[in-house]
This record gives structure tokens, C-alpha cells and sequence, in this order.
């Protein structure tokens, strides 16, 4: 994690798709009227689902997610394929602001196929990304590639495994919290049978951006986070280091590596120290977010301007061989934790080519040394093999399953 970003990782979340997925699947089904799309750069958009790699990678930031974890219920392939075409085509409606199969009305002796609380809403460009645990592997007994292995164990962290692991994983991203968390919901019940939810995170407030001629955004603890983050346009450090080329499986190839890690961050210590030492932590200002030795955010960074132990000094890919990741995070607040502090920090999201280049390098490197590890714990974690894109007629891992 370049920057500020690379910090969080420091921080320490029969089939009985049955009649839900024939009506999301079912071609011939008779389907209520439904509202065109508005286009992408149109307010509340919608970003196409279908392409070369899947959105909510590369695709500009949104500000809410809501994220989660699935275990499959079944080691049948036939009925995960089922499952993952009728999650396609609800995903396709879903990403284009329509209702899921008949819609959110029908036979009054019958569940709707929607769940209806979206209705109206535009697509706030909803986008919907898929990846699969080596565990998914395991189960269904699939070859594995060879890049997706459980993440080793970092010093100090302190992983829940009821916020860990997961045969699969939904991101969705949305402008809009509701169209986030319905698009979760309806993916949910179709897979009633077949899979369930393992556990789930919300995240609001972006802490990073693919659009870096925006504002950069900042975290819970009130600096900028991912200052030097890969840009959504920049197609080269895109297919270097984010993208998998041809070392991997053909269904990988135009996919990407996720580590999910759910990061505690203890604000109520951080919020009682002095600023210059929140400065140091970083190697930043916090107001202008300038590395040390330099006057504005986007100057160079000068390694041998910053503490030793500081976070951007040791996260920067200059320190690490030219480590490299694209980071999606969220901040999140999930209540107290029972002794009248915040349950709050950063739910970091890092896509890579190969995390034994990417992530790994760099959190072991801000576990040994970073000093912004007394205010955060990561206690939560995933990884999961997200598949190239889908073209018009497939379905999510078509390539692996058929």
C-alpha cells in the first residue's frame, strides 16, 4: 500500500437458488416493464457491467460498499453454476437500476423475485465484483491457482475468524448506501440453498481513489489515504501490476488478486496525540498531506526526509522493490466495543497481479517497524481470486466452471 494507504493494512473483515434463481435465470419469463438505464456520466449512473475486466476495480471510487463473505452449502458444481448464473443476470439488472427477474411484484400467493426497497432509486453506479477463496477450490475441487494462497500470519494481528475467510465475496460499491446494500440482499436470497452469508462489512467515506484529479480522500484519523494510488486510467500500471496477464489460468486473465483486511483502528488513543507525532507516524502533514521535505501533497517522496519507522516511508514501493497494489478502503463505524470505545477503522481493500509482489511485501514490512501499528490491529481478513470480466451471454467464472 503506497502511502497512506499501505497504512491500513497496519490497522489492527437444490438447488434451492429454486425458484429465485429460474426467475433471474428463466429467458423465456415474463418480466414487468422496466425503466431504461440513465447513462454513466449522467447523476446516479449507471457503469456497464459487462467488459475485459470486472468493475469496482479499476472503476472510479464510489462512496459506500457493502461487502460480503459467502460459504457454500453445497460441493455441487452444477449447483454453484446455477447459482452464479442467476447471480449474473440479477447482477446485470441490478448494475442498470432495474428490478431483479419479474420484479418487485407478481402472483400474490408468491415472493416477489425483488425485494423492492431500490425501487426508483437510480443505479448510483452500482457496480458488482466477484472473487473466489481458496477454500471454493477445495470444495468444489477445482485446480487452484497458483498465486491464491491463505495469507501468512503477520505479527500482531489478531484475526476473528468469524469476520475471516469465505468460499466467495460480493463488493458492491454505490453512490448510494440502499442500492448498495439491496443489490447484497437480492444476491443473498437467490442463493438461499446454496450459499450464505459468512459475515459482511459496510463501509462509507472512501479512503482511496482511481481518480487522482479529485480531492484525495482522508481516513478516520484525519490525513489523506492514497495520495500515490494507481489511477483507473493508467492503463500500464494497470497491466503491471494489477491486472493478470498470462501467467495465470485463462478465466484469471484480465482478473485481479483481493486481499480484504478489516482494520481496528483505536481512535481514542490516536485522539490524545500530539500532532507532530501523528505527523511522524505518516512521514505527512496532516492538513496539506505534503511528505516531509516537501511543500504539497503530490511532491516527491524523499525517503531520506522521513522517521525510519514511518508509515510512508516503509509502505513506499521505492523501499519495497516497486511493490504495488490498487487500494479501495473504506472507513467503518460498527458501534462500541462493549467498554465505551468506537468499533471503528478501515475496512482496506488491495487488488494486485500476485500478492506474493504486492500486498504481502508490504505488510511485512509495516508489521516489523511502522510505528502506526500501536494505534491500529487488523482483525479481520480475506483473499480471493477475482476472474477477468464477462461478456454479454456468460456468467461469473464461466471460464473455471463450465
Amino acid at each position: 500500500m503506497p502511502d497512506l494507504s499501505r497504512r491500513r493494512l497496519l490497522t489492527g473483515a437444490g438447488i434451492a437458488v429454486g425458484a429465485g434463481a429460474a426467475a433471474v435465470a428463466g429467458a423465456g419469463l415474463v418480466r414487468q416493464a422496466q425503466p431504461a438505464p440513465v447513462q454513466a456520466d449522467a447523476p446516479g449512473g449507471a457503469i456497464p457491467f459487462h467488459g475485459a475486466h470486472q468493475a469496482g476495480i479499476a472503476t472510479p471510487v464510489q462512496d459506500r460498499l457493502h461487502f460480503a463473505a459467502f460459504d457454500l452449502s453445497t460441493d455441487s458444481r452444477e449447483k454453484v453454476v446455477a447459482m452464479l448464473k442467476a447471480w449474473t443476470a440479477a447482477a446485470v439488472r441490478l448494475t442498470a437500476a432495474q428490478e431483479v427477474g419479474g420484479g418487485a411484484t407478481g402472483a400474490e400467493l408468491a415472493p416477489p423475485d425483488d425485494t423492492g426497497e431500490a425501487i426508483g432509486l437510480p443505479a448510483s453506479r452500482l457496480t458488482l465484483t466477484v472473487g473466489f477463496g481458496p477454500s471454493f477450490f477445495d470444495k468444489l475441487k477445482l485446480p487452484r491457482p497458483d498465486r491464491l494462497k491463505e495469507l501468512p500470519h503477520f505479527p500482531a494481528d489478531k484475526l476473528d475468524p468469524a469476520r475471516s475467510g469465505g468460499d466467495l465475496c460480493v463488493q458492491a460499491c454505490a453512490d448510494d448506501p440502499q442500492v448498495a446494500v439491496h443489490a447484497v440482499r437480492n444476491l443473498v436470497r437467490i442463493g438461499f440453498g446454496t450459499a450464505s452469508v459468512r459475515w459482511s462489512q459496510l463501509g462509507f467515506g472512501k479512503t482511496s481513489s482511481t481518480t487522482p484529479d479529485a480531492q484525495t480522500p482522508r481516513n478516520l484519523m484525519g490525513f489523506k489515504d492514497g495520495t500515490n494510488n494507481i489511477a483507473g486510467t493508467d492503463h500500464k500500471e494497470l497491466d503491471e501490476h494489477v491486472w493478470v496477464g498470462d501467467e495465470g489460468p485463462e478465466w484469471m486473465r484480465g482478473g485481479s488478486y483481493l486481499v480484504a483486511r478489516r482494520i481496528r483502528m483505536h481512535i481514542e488513543t490516536w485522539d490524545r496525540t500530539s500532532l507532530k507525532e501523528q505527523e511522524d507516524i505518516f512521514g505527512r502533514t496532516k492538513r496539506e498531506g505534503a511528505p516531509y521535505g516537501g511543500t504539497r501533497e503530490h511532491d516527491p517522496v524523499v525517503l531520506d526526509r522521513m522517521p525510519i519507522d514511518s508509515h510512508v516511508r516503509l509502505a513506499n514501493p521505492a523501499a519495497l522493490g516497486g511493490a504495488t497494489i490498487l487500494r479501495r478502503g473504506y472507513s467503518f463505524t460498527d458501534g462500541s466495543d462493549g467498554l465505551g470505545r468506537l468499533d471503528a477503522g478501515l475496512f482496506f481493500l488491495a487488488y494486485q497481479r500476485d500478492p506474493e509482489k504486492g500486498f504481502i511485501p508490504i505488510q511485512r514490512a509495516l508489521a516489523a517497524k511502522d510505528t502506526l501499528n500501536e494505534y491500529i490491529q487488523h482483525v479481520g481478513s480475506g483473499v480471493f481470486a477475482c476472474p477477468g470480466g464477462v461478456r454479454p451471454g456468460a456468467f461469473w467464472g464461466q471460464g473455471l466452471l463450465a
